[in-house]
């Protein structure tokens, strides 16, 4: 129950205008949050329990107020709001920021089950993780607190919401004593050796995508299982000195337990080699070394491409993954159903006079859209608006093309050797052999 702020009563935010207590919202350990309306738009209030409400703390708010959000997907704060003297019963101050949208669900929601999103979904929500991250630490900031409480996606599209952004710091200079969450702290942090970081933060961002792509945790396995007391003790031996990767490849010695640990030995195998290769170089080197750990910007081209190696199974229509480190012979079995698998076609993009094989590969599937990031390597990644799209012939339902929605013209090149443009609306054939100068980039269409 509420009881720092009385529904119902109005404050005033920094600038002046009225703010007023609609809703109580939920409280942690540093204050609580409440619905309010300002000038009647709904945002959020975080107040702070007095003894949190310090002067380096409203120096810190002042600081992330003054610098803004790095990217959309922050509900950064706003503005400070400060209880007028006197003021029984609400002395202090908190903070305005965005509300989280309703559609917005949290990762527990996805370990518990509760949310079913698609591969594709994960593979955006990871990507903008990762972005946003990076758009954080090239501010010179410290988020300090990577976890499960702090993250939320939308279900259906992947957006993200990034929320707690009181707790970031510049890097180097984090006060208040946040250490992070149990599970995501990095080992030389939970040994004592470091405080957060943005390269502790790069440990907990990992650990974070592999829940969200395992539905576990990256350290947990058969030396979990055979603690008997889960004390601090044996917390610190799993999560500080000792820790082990489950799929470390130069030690066994902490394997998942079937009947225990069944989410993380059913995905692992589903996902591309390149994607466990970050993970396995996150949870060995990295794990021991924080200059070894993955950068935002790798996990960010990684996901991308999980995103575009996605096709789907003829028979079952479960999403599996094509991986190109493998894909010397035929596809194996779908994961889900266990029927031989059968490839689309696929677009390979590779830079103007160069060979296209090797560089890039997209899976053309009937839902396949390219965007800004595909037809141009400078670009960053933008999903609001495709650039091309697979479509259905409109009176031919066996053909298939790829339609040009960009505003620039195509060149094709036909299996015959002619050279045909292809305007904006207009669509290139899907047959093996076609070859597309995309103006920035160069594909060619491979069955």
């Amino acid at each position: 129950m509420h009881q720092l702020l009385t529904l119902g009563s109005t404050l005033a935010t920094a600038s002046g205008h009225p703010c007023t207590i609609e809703t109580f919202l939920g409280g942690g350990g540093q204050g609580e949050v409440y619905r309010v309306l300002v000038e009647g738009r709904p945002f959020a209030l975080k107040w702070y329990f007095p003894q949190q409400a310090t002067p380096a703390q409203r120096q810190a708010l002042a600081i992330l107020v003054d610098k803004g959000p790095p990217s959309a997907g922050f509900l950064w704060p706003l503005e400070l709001i400060e209880a007028p003297a006197p003021a029984p019963g609400t002395a202090g101050f908190g903070y305005l920021m965005p509300l989280r949208e309703a559609r917005h669900k949290g990762l527990v929601d996805l370990m518990k089950r509760r949310v079913d999103p698609s591969f594709r979904v994960l593979s955006l929500a990871g990507l903008q993780l990762a972005q946003a991250f990076l758009r954080l630490h090239a501010q010179g900031l410290c988020y300090r607190d990577i976890s499960f409480g702090n993250v939320f996606f939308d279900p259906a599209t992947g957006e993200i919401a990034v929320c707690d952004n009181d707790n970031v710091a510049i890097d180097g200079q984090g006060t208040g004593g946040i250490l992070g969450t149990p599970r995501f702290i990095a080992p030389e942090i939970v040994r004592g050796e470091a405080a957060p970081s943005t390269q502790t933060d790069l440990f907990s961002l990992a650990v974070l995508l592999f829940y969200l792509f395992h539905v576990h945790h990256p350290l947990e396995g058969s030396r979990e299982a055979a603690i008997k007391c889960f004390d601090l003790p044996a917390m610190n031996r799993l999560y500080g000195t000792e820790p082990c990767f489950i799929f470390d490849p130069a030690d066994a010695g902490n394997r998942p337990l079937p009947g225990l640990h069944d989410n993380a030995l059913a995905h692992w195998p589903i996902y591309p080699q390149f994607l466990r290769d970050l993970f396995t170089q996150a949870f060995t080197a990295g794990l021991h070394d924080p200059a070894e750990r993955v950068r935002e910007s790798i996990w960010s081209s990684a996901l991308a491409r999980l995103a575009d190696s996605i096709f789907y199974c003829g028979q079952c229509g479960a999403e599996n993954f094509y991986d190109a480190e493998a894909a010397a012979g035929p596809p194996g079995p779908c994961w889900s159903c266990r029927r031989l698998l059968t490839l689309p076609y696929r677009l390979r993009l590779g830079s103007p006079g160069g060979r296209p094989a090797g560089r890039q590969v997209v899976m053309l599937n009937h839902d396949t859209q390219l965007f800004p990031h595909h037809l141009d390597p400078g670009r960053r990644y933008d999903f609001s608006q495709p650039l091309a799209a697979v479509q259905q012939h409109p009176s031919d339902p066996g053909r298939w093309g790829l339609k040009n929605l960009s505003g620039a013209k195509w060149v094709m090149t036909g299996t015959d050797g002619q050279l045909r443009d292809v305007e904006p609306g207009r669509s290139a054939a899907l047959t093996a052999g076609v070859q597309l100068n995309l103006g920035q980039v160069e594909g060619e269409i491979a069955v």
